[in-house]
């Protein structure tokens, strides 16, 4: 390669300080072994099982019969950010209006813009451990600077608000909660979620809340910082309509913040993707005005193999698992095995596993962790128990 090719092909700083998604890889790794005929178990990928309810899917093929396949405003149709924001007061006793709604391509697009917006070289934002694939790398993108806060796996990775008063610095941004937990499913307390947001409003910092699975909550009761209205001002809730009515692949999201912030999410957001497309905006309407009884259906659904997933899990000779009170992913410490068999790191048994025992998990650290690898329970019962076979059988001859 000369010197001038080497030149062409020389990439940005910012591109260079992030990785590519350890979720994805693991997809594409497991689509790869399908495409050559192996029977490949996924507890990789992160998504519902189930089909998308067809009240929902109806609302699109009206949409398209109906031509409504143009532009929209960036933000999303009138209607659509009327309907976010009178189902999370419904719901959750929050109170935002239209111009605080941002509609994006995904919840993952309504993070990115925020942290963008929010984010300056040098600002530290405390990000607890484990924490979602992107988390870390979209706020390194930024220029941010990660204060890790290490949660403790006895206590099922719980983050209080003393562990995050703790880790705040005069050059402390942005405090990131994820309430339940990807890929733990820990999910903090009311007590201690309200104590984090006031402890930022009194200090000028940002709360961005990832409430992905906030409706996959299997604790007592089911709770949003929405609904601390006295201090909205200084947070961001970030939502998706992904996990909540199985719309994965329909990629509608959204933000509910004070409307200078929304603002400057819509300027960057028309620089990159314009709206959400227009049908799926419709569906998402019929989704949130719509009947919610799927939803209620859904989440009792994963309780069971929830409690399924981890009992097999224990069942394993030398893998503990703590209980997830939330989404839908199980968090297994897989230590005892490493320096057995040339077992090194949770990426050597999470490769291992998939090559040899081809079941698709994702290592821990990605998460920020090496003594894990998350399983998602996304499926059904059957299927989580041929890959439990697997799994005990690959362990079991370690």
């Amino acid at each position: 390669m000369t010197t001038a090719t080497t030149e062409a092909l020389r990439l940005t700083n910012r591109i260079n300080r992030i990785e590519p998604s350890a979720t994805m890889a693991v997809v594409a790794e497991a689509d790869k072994l399908r495409s050559q005929g192996i029977d490949v178990v996924d507890f990789g990928a992160g998504e519902p099982h189930f089909p998308t309810p067809q009240h929902i899917k109806d609302a699109a093929i009206a949409a398209i019969q109906g031509n409504f396949t143009k532009y929209t405003a960036v933000a999303g149709t009138a209607e659509l950010r009327d309907a976010i924001a009178h189902r999370h007061k419904v719901d959750f006793d929050s109170d935002y209006r239209r111009e605080e709604v941002i509609a994006s391509v995904g919840g993952k697009q309504a993070l990115f813009n925020a942290i963008q917006v929010l984010v300056d070289h040098g600002d530290e934002v405390i990000l607890p451990v484990p924490y979602w694939v992107s988390f870390k790398d979209i706020v390194r993108y930024a220029g941010g600077d990660c204060v890790l806060l290490r949660a403790d796996e006895a206590q099922g990775f719980r983050v209080t608000a003393e562990m995050v008063a703790r880790l705040v610095t005069p050059r402390t941004k942005a405090i990131i909660l994820n309430s339940p937990s990807n890929p733990s499913g820990a999910v903090m307390s009311r007590e201690d979620m309200t104590a984090v947001v006031r402890l930022a409003h009194h200090r000028g910092i940002w709360v961005l809340s990832d409430e992905c699975y906030v409706y996959l909550n299997y604790t007592d009761g089911t709770f949003s910082v929405g609904g601390l209205r006295e201090y909205k001002e200084r947070f961001v809730l970030l939502g998706s309509l992904s996990k909540t009515y199985a719309m994965t692949g329909w990629r509608l999201g959204y933000a509910l913040a004070p409307a200078a912030v929304t603002a400057a999410m819509s300027k960057l957001q028309s620089q990159s993707t314009s709206n959400p497309t227009s049908i799926v905006q419709k569906a998402g309407v019929a989704a949130l005005r719509g009947p919610q009884e799927c939803v209620e259906q859904m989440r009792r659904e994963y309780i069971q193999l929830r409690d399924h997933v981890v009992k097999g899990l224990r069942s394993i000779p030398g893998v503990s698992c703590s209980t997830p009170e939330g989404a839908f992913y199980a968090y297994p410490n897989i230590s005892s095995f490493l320096g057995r068999g040339g077992l090194k790191s949770a990426s050597d048994v999470a490769s291992r596993l998939l090559r040899e025992a081809h079941v698709a998990t994702v290592p821990g650290e990605g998460f920020g962790t090496s003594e894990n690898i998350r399983v998602s329970y996304a499926t059904s019962k059957a299927e989580l128990d041929r890959g439990l076979e697997r799994m005990h059988k690959f362990f079991g001859a370690l």
